[in-house]
């Protein structure tokens, strides 16, 4: 069976697939418990950022939303397509705009920071009581010792 895998993107201002991504969020939100984003805050946030997405066969199975300074607001991949790169391509796209890549993760969940420090991913610090919710998180940077687009270019070729 072909899958045709596709790449879109949704500038500052767009939501032509916000939809999707909350649909995504939540899903994962339900069965991990992570991604606990009030629904308005993620919204807005959204139309502000651009978004890198993913889609499976017009199946939405992954997407970033980063800021214009590289802080990726969002992140997710859809459990039945982990382990097969998109996660990486996401960063990856994110890295190639942007001079440096940070994000924020709850000191929680443990398959969000194996993923960040397997690409490379440094913890700067902890923050307590970040979440909304009182959760604590980690701020992450993606590692300065080698260039981010050399670190990532062999994705690109995929």
């Amino acid at each position: 069976m072909s899958v045709n895998v596709e790449k879109r993107v949704d500038q500052p201002g767009s939501a032509e697939h916000a939809e999707q991504a909350w649909e995504l969020k939540e899903r994962i939100r339900r069965s991990e418990g992570v991604l606990k984003q009030r629904r308005g805050f993620f919204i807005d946030a959204y139309r502000r950022a651009t978004t890198h997405l993913y889609f499976e066969d017009e199946t939405l199975i992954g997407f970033a939303s980063t800021r214009r300074d590289g802080y990726i607001l969002f992140l997710a991949v859809a459990p039945e397509a982990r382990g097969q790169g998109y996660g990486e391509r996401l960063v990856a796209e994110v890295a190639r705009d942007h001079r440096s890549v940070s994000c924020h993760a709850r000191t929680t969940n443990e398959g969000a920071l194996a993923f960040y420090k397997n690409i490379g991913f440094e913890v700067k610090r902890e923050i307590t009581s970040y979440y909304e919710d009182g959760g604590d998180a980690y701020y992450l940077r993606l590692g300065e010792k080698a260039s981010i687009r050399e670190k990532f270019s062999d994705l690109f070729r995929r």
